[in-house]
């Protein structure tokens, strides 16, 4: 009786999980390796606010959102997409909902129960669960050499093919460090330098009066524009929050790429802060204009634009006594605060990386032309997207591609 051939996945995310599900269905051995004492924890801390799953709008925009890496990540999109992402669910029996602002979520929002009948559904089809193995990727893998750091000593793993799905840098007490980096370019594979995306940044410059005062709390109702130095755009309303040093918060995360890499090209980056974004400049100026007669300037920005807290805080962050009381600059700074930003939070505190394993590297089933029968999956590869579902959806969807090229190549 000849065996099936047996696949290791390194890796108990999203990325290494869906890899497991694929491969056990095309009838491959299928062993999960994770170093911590269990899987899915950055996937059940991501749970802790509503599992945001995947996004519902159509394809076409949904793509867009991975920006330069559209092109190597929507085959493997298109094969296992957003639609996808709900039908997978359902089949696990976790209904699924569209938020307001188009997030797809469980019913009850929460991803630990998704998560055990995954499991359950894996060891059913009988995948095999390693925990507390590290993998100690400084020795000259290849698929039929793997070591691993266990509680009873190291051991040696033999398999017909390896997939890699060990996940970026940040969250490192979740499991994903980045220590394979430089393992993975000592065998010849080429890998960016990872980097935070969906980050927070410093450089504010809040007075300590003003974040003594408001740091933890949100501007609400606002829009933030930027513009880099290639003349490339962002531009939307959302919100976020102020920290003790800077900005962090969903609205800033969607802007944290072109705001990383202009810090990184000239040492800053200035964003434009609209306090009132449903109120044209005219509307404005027209309101800070009007006779405030006997009130204080603090009590006619409240009264006739409802400027107050953190809001009005920032104004006076931006200007000095003598600008507050210049109708014309006043109105004009409500409309565009200036934001100094100048290095991104450490990348063990982004929700994601950028970087990794360059797409040139791999072949189009996502194994390294450089070590042939490894392949590689999740967030080590060199892409990224904003929070709203597109970092899950395409984990698994690259989880998936990976797993259907390692059977291709067993000849599953």
């Amino acid at each position: 009786m000849t065996l099936s051939p047996t696949v290791a996945v390194i890796g108990g995310g999203p990325a290494g999980l869906m890899a497991a599900e694929v491969l056990g269905a095309s009838g491959a051995q299928v062993h999960v390796y994770d170093a911590m004492p269990s899987v899915g924890r950055k996937f059940l801390l991501a749970g802790r606010g509503g599992l945001n799953l995947t996004h519902s709008e159509p394809f076409d925009v949904f793509m867009s959102r991975f920006g330069e890496r559209r092109a190597q990540l929507e085959p493997m999109l298109a094969q296992f997409g957003p639609q996808q992402v709900r039908e997978w669910a359902t089949g696990l029996g976790i209904e699924t909902f569209v938020g307001t602002s188009g997030r797809v979520f469980p019913t009850d929002m929460k991803a630990a129960p998704l998560l055990r009948a995954w499991l359950h559904r894996l060891r059913s089809a009988g995948v095999r669960f390693h925990m507390r193995h590290r993998w100690l990727g400084d020795a000259s893998f290849d698929a039929s050499a793997l070591r691993f750091a266990t509680p009873a000593g190291e051991t040696l793993v033999q398999a017909d093919a390896v997939v890699l799905a060990l996940g970026g840098a940040s969250w490192a007490r979740l499991g994903s460090d980045g220590a394979w980096a430089p393992w993975l370019q000592g065998r010849g594979i080429d890998v960016a330098q990872l980097l935070p995306a969906n980050c927070g940044f410093d450089g504010a410059g809040w007075s300590e009066h003003f974040s003594s005062r408001f740091a933890g709390q949100p501007f609400k109702s606002v829009a933030i524009s930027f513009t880099d130095s290639q003349g490339r755009s962002f531009a939307r309303k959302g919100e976020f929050v102020a920290t003790t040093t800077g900005i962090e918060g969903s609205l800033i995360y969607a802007a944290s790429a072109l705001l990383r890499d202009e810090i990184a090209a000239h040492g800053s980056a200035t964003l434009s802060l609209d306090l009132l974004p449903d109120r044209s400049a005219e509307q404005v100026l027209a309101a800070v204009k009007h006779p405030r007669g006997a009130r204080s300037l603090s009590s006619h920005l409240k009264s006739r634009l409802g400027l107050e807290g953190i809001k009005a805080g920032v104004l006076h962050e931006a200007l000095s006594r003598e600008a507050m009381q210049d109708p014309v600059q006043l109105a004009a700074t409500i409309k565009a605060v200036p934001l100094k930003l100048v290095a991104t939070r450490p990348i063990d505190e982004a929700i994601s990386t950028a970087g990794g394993v360059h797409f040139d590297a791999l072949n189009a089933q996502l194994m390294a032309s450089a070590v042939p029968g490894v392949f590689v999956a999740g967030e080590m590869l060199d892409w990224e997207a904003p929070t709203g579902g597109y970092l899950l959806t395409a984990s698994m969807a690259s989880g998936a591609a990976a797993a259907r090229g390692a059977a291709r190549q067993l000849s599953l």
